[in-house]
């Protein structure tokens, strides 16, 4: 099993990786796959249904608007998140798409898209059918696509074939753990931190374009931040959710070195930098999956937390820092899930901040075991945490959520660090009691909308 950093963390746009970005690569796959059918020129029209939590929540996470640009042709990582509304608003004037090879077929976003709200498809709660027909209405293409969390998506087909300890093709790479028992063996064995093994297993996928990959990825975290810090106004959806982190951005200027300012002002910093990241994507902008779009303010807000407000911090804390979250991030999704449709919040809030924590205890200079359990210490204190959206949106509670997990994040490495690695409760159990407790579940805790928070709202 080989998740690379780049799996991991991967840059695109909001509100929500398995809503929007995975649907938007599945529905341009099936457009690829059409173009290169040899009767594809018998394509008349194309229609797409949605099901399980994408039909639940896909309003509010923007789903039908990435299916849309998907069959246009455009991905998460390369589309201009401006210029999203006019290319739909384009899209509903034409009822019809131009495919490389086939010309225009029509395609009426109003009538041709179905949100399928009875049982989910077998395979995944994030479920989607795209159909090609005929001039006669015939079947020319029919696939069937799972957006399985943090942007991945797999096929019908690709679903099938995949064992059920969900490996991914492994690679030749010299320190293959699937566990964190193996990833603690082998840095024993090897005398590496668990960066180092990570970046030696990189090397063999991505040779020398891996330094200016980590560098893009923090620099596009970073951008998230700053753009969330000077923006504000009210988020879409109607919720009337208002921006609060610029407000609370010059606040925290104000009361820097004067007497005003309390201790526990640091972790307002951490709130400040998540909370930033998730109105953005809340906005539609560009984000980093970490893992998913819906957690995607813990790892940057940790990580800006180091960089800025950590003595001693440098590029080098900063490198170790990515490459160790992005090994716990694989490891929690090879053996669990980062999946909010799957397992809840725990999996993307409670696998954020467990990458954070190990991210930051590395960076740091904690040692293996340490690392090890931070992560664990942070995953533990978010297990049973449910996801359940208002109205759909990725904002209550979820902009709120990515701030106290970047602070668990935070609490659970300083712990851990005062620690000398040993502990009772071993990440592996850890993750696999997340799993467990997401199977437990009730689906309508999981990315639903149908419970919690989501029904228990204020009265207007």
């Amino acid at each position: 099993m080989f998740l690379s950093v780049f799996d991991i963390f991967k840059i695109g746009i909001g509100p929500s990786s398995s809503h929007t970005m995975g649907p938007m690569v599945a529905a341009s796959r099936f457009l690829k796959a059409l173009a290169a059918l040899p009767g594809r020129t018998e394509c008349r029209r194309l229609t797409a249904s949605l099901h399980g939590s994408l039909a639940f929540t896909g309003k509010g996470h923007a789903t039908d608007r990435a299916v849309f640009l998907g069959l246009m042709g455009f991905l998460p990582d390369t589309l201009d998140p401006d210029q999203a509304e006019a290319l739909v608003a384009g899209l509903k004037v034409t009822r019809s798409i131009t495919a490389p090879g086939i010309g225009a077929i029509a395609f009426d976003p109003d009538h041709d898209l179905v949100f399928d709200y009875g049982p989910p498809l077998p395979g995944h709660a994030n479920g989607m059918v795209f159909t090609a027909h005929g001039l006669s209405g015939n079947v020319v293409l029919r696939e069937v696509w799972y957006s399985i969390g943090g942007g991945f998506v797999v096929s019908e087909d690709q679903l099938s074939s995949v064992s059920p300890s969900r490996d991914t093709a492994a690679g030749d790479v010299p320190y293959p753990f699937t566990s964190a028992v193996e990833m603690l063996r082998m840095g024993r064995e090897s005398g590496l931190s668990i960066a180092a093994m990570k970046e030696a297993n990189e090397r063999v996928r991505h040779g020398r374009d891996l330094e200016p990959g980590l560098e893009r990825l923090q620099a596009a975290m970073n951008g998230c931040i700053d753009r969330g810090l000077w923006q504000e106004g009210i988020l879409p959806g109607g919720l009337s959710v208002r921006r609060r982190a610029k407000g609370l951005h010059q606040q925290l200027l104000g009361e820097r070195g004067s007497n005003r300012a309390q201790p526990h002002a640091a972790t307002d910093w951490l709130l400040v930098y998540a909370m930033a990241v998730n109105e953005e994507n809340a906005a539609g902008g560009r984000v980093v999956t970490a893992p998913t779009n819906g957690a995607a303010g813990v790892v940057p807000a940790v990580l800006r937390y180091y960089s800025d407000h950590c003595v001693g911090a440098n590029a080098d804390g900063e490198r170790q820092f990515l490459l160790t979250a992005a090994a716990i991030g694989g490891l929690i999704k090879h053996r669990a899930s980062i999946s909010g449709a799957e397992c809840g919040c725990q999996a993307e809030i409670g696998s954020a901040s467990a990458m954070a924590a190990a991210g930051l205890c590395a960076a740091l200079g904690g040692t293996n075991e340490q690392i090890e359990n931070a992560a664990e210490i942070a995953l533990e204190h978010h297990l049973g945490m449910t996801c359940d959206p208002a109205g759909g949106l990725v904002q209550v509670p979820c902009i709120e959520r990515n701030g106290l997990g970047a602070i668990k994040a935070v609490s659970a490495a300083s712990l851990a660090l005062r620690g000398d690695g040993q502990h009772f409760m071993p990440l592996d159990n850890c993750i696999e009691t997340m799993r467990q407790t997401g199977q437990d579940m009730a689906t309508k805790y999981k990315e639903t909308s149908l419970g919690g928070l989501a029904v228990n709202l204020p009265e207007c």
